[in-house]
């Protein structure tokens, strides 16, 4: 009779399906989604990186403005129309000049705007940040073209009005623009509501 010990099998536990974590969505996947209509559902998107752009950064919250609490849209704002008022208090520009200065601006605000909105809310995971607030810089200045050849305090404080009651409230097409992909949503709604507050600003010229 043999006297080697009995070697018993040696049996693995069995992989579970909740062991292995889904993978985050790649930037090639984001752009895919963007491409069909917009980012996935919910408050947060999965494909954010976790670092952040300085470029990006700075242009998306308008040099910090948009990290003000509460209301950083508020805040964007109000920085933007305190940069026409300096302007238009100190140096004194012709109306010509003044338009061509902020003219000049939204155009910067928007072709820098809508890439960096895009990097910041990819980097930070979020579809609209609310520290993004170029949009509302570009909104806010467009409203104040109603405002260069009247720049004084009336003009100005009804401008700023206008724009965050036509922002807030976002009538049509507005809310329609928010699904626009990435920073081209962010940006144009803004656009959108700055139009609106202009024509309005417009139509009271007569009256202030």
């Amino acid at each position: 009779m043999s006297n080697q010990p009995v070697v018993q099998p040696v049996t693995e536990p069995p992989v579970t399906v909740s062991a292995v974590k889904p993978r985050n969505l790649d930037i090639a996947e984001a752009q895919r989604l963007a491409a069909e209509g917009g980012w996935p559902p919910g408050a947060s998107c999965p494909f954010h990186s976790g670092k952040r752009t300085l470029w990006a950064w700075t242009v998306a919250t308008f040099f910090g403005a948009g990290l003000g609490k509460p209301g950083p849209g508020t805040w964007g704002s109000v920085a933007a129309t305190l940069i026409f008022t300096a302007v238009a208090f100190t140096l004194h520009p012709a109306p010509q000049t003044l338009l061509g200065l902020t003219l000049g601006g939204i155009v910067l605000s928007i072709a820098l705007g809508v890439p960096a909105a895009t990097i910041a809310a990819r980097e930070s995971g979020r579809k609209d940040p609310g520290f993004v607030v170029i949009d509302e810089v570009a909104g806010v200045w467009i409203t104040l073209l109603g405002a260069v050849f009247h720049p004084d305090w009336q003009h100005i404080v009804v401008a700023l009005l206008l724009f965050r009651v036509f922002d807030i409230f976002k009538p049509f097409p507005v809310g329609q623009l928010e699904k626009l992909p990435e920073g081209w949503g962010i940006v144009f709604d803004d656009v959108a509501a700055g139009l609106y507050a202009w024509a309005v600003l417009l139509l009271i010229n007569h009256w202030i």
